[in-house]
């Protein structure tokens, strides 16, 4: 081995401390990073190469056929920005009832003789595409659980058609939930309804200005109000990276605090180093070491650690990533949700390089030491430094060992600044981990939107193919079970919620539309904008919801396949993350005419002040036991998967940086104690108790601690304030400021004090190794 290598060797097993500080700061950053970056791949990953393949639509458009004909929309293939369109297909929304169960959920359908070549190639799954009337392919996503050979039945239909399932396929932009042959089109198409689509893919379809402007291009020659609903393949796409993309602005923050961190804490230990080892350097040169080559000793010392910390990372970066991923399992079959190699080598390249990088910089005052000088330092602080402290703190009611550590940062004023800088990154992330743990636990509430005391649940909904067993209890009457509540003691208020399933045109699949009896805006319901619903026609909608059919507060939908068309007016955006974001609140009249039978309806009740809770649902019970219905008591449930792993992330992340804080803190004391043994055996021999020592040792950092703390909490706050409302935009919804100003004044206190926890908890060894250390032993050092 060379002697350089033995110089390096020598020096990572000699300053232990030193060694642990960077291999665990570098963990920290290469993890985060590794995880950041690796969700920044995958999360688009399965649906660009599945939309490559199948040569998704940029934009399907959905045509009332009373407004245009066929003839006229296939002109539109013709118009500026269009490189190529398909189309025009027959559409229909329809009821189906499968193998005699109830009646499912509305669906679309619509009639294509082939799965398509150029523009929205449907992917076939299982069996084969229809050849002719009687058959149907559904969409993988379908509510009704695609079985091979199963039949579905439109009772509600003039023809009362019957379909035999023949295939299983997936459109990668969601044109359809059902496809069939275009002569069956005739049969599901009620009179006076049904529609045209028109799927195309554009010149230029990178942005949602594009997309707009695509638009403009093929509706120009139009009739007015022709197209009734549209679906860009940008909200198609942000829905599917909802779940990954959920992670990346709170997984840059947490990379950007290790990286910056690891920089910091890098450059302080390997000046420190060469403060503390001034003599040594000195020897090193005068045994024939050049000036390079103790450069490189000190940055080969860092890069060690470091190296061994960053393999740590990427291993700790893949163990992370397995329950995140796991809330996005493979969707399209189309491209492995595994780590990207490259991802690992760009984040080890990278953190080694700044490591490298700021070692070297921090070294070069060793190799710029003269011989003589060097071999002339003695390890005493320059003994000017913080004298006006000392007077100052001399003239305080203190103990005397109080005194000296208060005084000790303006001694050593630039270790001190390196030792806040730590606490200071400490401080912002508990900050930020206490802001998001706040956050998500108000956005849970907004979810759950469970304020009453007592609920009373709604049946399932019967769908889906339905094996043998006993009969069907009747559904329970909501009205009867509303009046049981109303005359039950110890009723306050109360609000009935009825599910139904109905489309929205341009959109496939279906919505939630919950309907409410009584004021249900009490019910825990979190308004972002715009007002809670107070008479028929009104609807509240989520922020998705919106994006998704392109409206805004004070436009109108219409629902479709309900007993007829409904057509409300959006008079608010609330907050609820849902089923996507696609669901529609409105009172129940509203939808008296097209679905009067509202029995999926659960109950939600506020007992009187002073009412038991569990006693008022003993007594309801009795009287809702003849009705079917089972009342509990309310609050909320326990939530997302997505929530606990964010917990998780955000806890674990924290206590490395908290730990790489405090490990900084313990190298800077360290370093200090060490230099000042001498001083400190002095102070011992003229009756220093051990807990006098370790008194002192404390104190030295707690202005450190205090400032840091100080500063930290706004950062953290300003943090918070920063990536929250990303972390919603990137899941597609506005937050209110409920869910962002989360931070009280009782809770900034003891948020401020963490930064002096921090700087405690680093010093406790030095103070303990201190206040062992025997006085002659200490008097002998030099």
């Amino acid at each position: 081995m060379s002697a350089l290598g033995k110089v390096v060797r020598s020096g990572v097993r000699r300053r232990r401390v030193q060694t642990l500080v960077i291999g665990l700061a570098t963990m920290m950053a290469v993890a985060a990073s590794v995880l950041g970056g690796s969700l920044l791949v995958v999360s688009g990953a399965p649906f660009d190469d599945a939309f490559a393949k199948q040569h998704g639509a940029h934009l399907s458009v959905q045509f009332d056929a009373g407004e245009v004909s066929a003839a006229q929309l296939s002109k539109s293939k013709d118009a500026e920005r269009v490189s190529i369109a398909a189309g025009p297909f027959r559409t229909a929304t329809v009821t189906p009832r499968s193998d005699g169960a109830n009646p499912g959920w509305p669906m679309t359908v619509v009639g294509r003789g082939d799965p398509g070549r150029g523009v929205d190639e449907v992917t076939l799954l299982d069996g084969r595409w229809p050849t002719h009337p009687g058959e149907v392919v559904l969409s993988a996503g379908s509510a009704l659980f695609p079985t091979m050979g199963m039949k579905i039945a439109f009772p509600d239909l003039p023809g009362n058609a019957t379909l035999t399932v023949v295939g299983v396929a997936r459109s990668v932009t969601q044109t359809a939930d059902a496809w069939v042959v275009p002569s069956q089109m005739t049969a599901l198409t009620a009179p006076g309804s049904g529609g045209h689509q028109m799927l195309y893919r554009f010149t230029d379809a990178d942005t949602a200005a594009q997309i707009t402007a695509g638009r403009k291009a093929v509706t120009e020659a139009l009739p007015p109000g022709a197209a009734v609903g549209e679906q860009s393949w940008l909200t198609v796409k942000k829905t599917t990276e909802r779940d990954t993309a959920l992670y990346v602005p709170f997984l840059v923050a947490f990379g950007a605090l290790g990286l910056v961190m690891s920089v910091l804490i890098v450059g302080n230990v390997v000046a420190s180093a060469v403060g503390a080892g001034t003599r040594r350097i000195g020897i090193l040169k005068a045994i024939g070491f050049t000036p390079a080559q103790v450069v490189r000793a000190y940055v080969g010392q860092a890069l060690i650690p470091a190296a061994v910390g960053t393999a740590l990372g990427v291993l700790a970066g893949h163990l992370l990533a397995v329950p995140v991923l796991a809330e996005t399992q493979e969707v399209y079959g189309t491209s492995s949700l595994a780590i990207a190699p490259w991802v690992d080598l760009a984040v080890i390249a990278g953190v080694l390089g700044l490591v490298a990088a700021t070692a070297w910089a921090s070294a070069l005052r060793a190799g710029r030491l003269r011989t003589v000088d060097a071999l002339a330092v003695g390890r005493t602080a320059s003994a000017g430094r913080g004298r006006w402290a000392a007077r100052l703190a001399g003239r305080l009611p203190l103990p005397q060992p109080v005194a000296l550590g208060l005084v000790r940062p303006f001694a050593r004023p630039a270790r001190a600044l390196a030792m806040g800088t730590a606490v200071l990154f400490g401080a912002i992330a508990v900050t930020f981990t206490v802001g998001i743990g706040a956050s998500l636990g108000e956005v849970m509430k907004a979810r759950a939107h469970n304020a009453a005391d007592v609920v009373a649940p709604a049946p399932l909904p019967g769908f889906g193919p339905q094996g043998p067993g006993p009969e069907r209890q009747p559904k329970a009457d909501p009205a009867a079970v509303a009046a049981a509540i109303e005359v039950s003691a110890g009723t306050g208020k109360y609000y009935s919620a009825a599910t139904v399933r109905a489309a929205v045109s341009g959109l496939t699949g279906t919505i939630d539309v919950i309907a409410f009896t009584g004021d249900a805006s009490w019910g825990g319901y979190t308004m972002v904008s715009g007002r809670w619903i107070d008479k028929p026609g009104e609807a509240v909608v989520p922020t998705p919801f919106l994006a998704a059919t392109g409206t805004h507060i004070g436009g109108t939908v219409t629902l479709n396949g309900l007993a007829e068309p409904v057509t409300v007016r959006i008079v608010g955006e609330v907050l609820d993350p849902r089923k996507d974001g696609m669901q529609v609140f409105t009172d129940a009249s509203t939808l008296t005419a097209a679905h009067p039978d509202l029995t999926e309806t659960s109950h939600h009740i506020a007992v009187t002040s002073g009412t038991d809770v569990s006693d008022y649902v003993d007594a309801l019970n009795e009287d809702l036991a003849p009705l079917g219905v089972t009342a509990r008591v309310g609050g909320l449930d326990s939530g997302s998967d997505m929530v606990v792993t964010l917990n998780a992330l955000s806890a674990t992340l924290t206590l490395m940086l908290v730990a790489v804080a405090a490990l900084g803190v313990l190298n800077g004391v360290l370093l200090d104690t060490r230099e000042r043994v001498r001083e400190i055996g002095v102070h011992k021999a003229l009756g220093m108790t051990p807990r006098q020592t370790i008194a002192m040792v404390l104190t030295s950092v707690v202005v450190t601690g205090l400032v840091a703390g100080a500063l930290g909490v706004p950062l953290g706050v300003a943090l918070h304030g920063w990536v929250i409302p990303a972390m919603g935009d990137s899941v597609g919804l506005r937050l209110p400021s409920s869910v962002i100003a989360v931070y009280h004044g009782a809770e900034l206190l003891p948020l401020a004090l963490g930064g002096l926890l921090i700087a405690t908890l680093g010093a406790l060894l030095p103070a303990g190794w201190a206040a062992r250390a025997r006085t002659a032993t200490a008097l002998r050092t030099e």
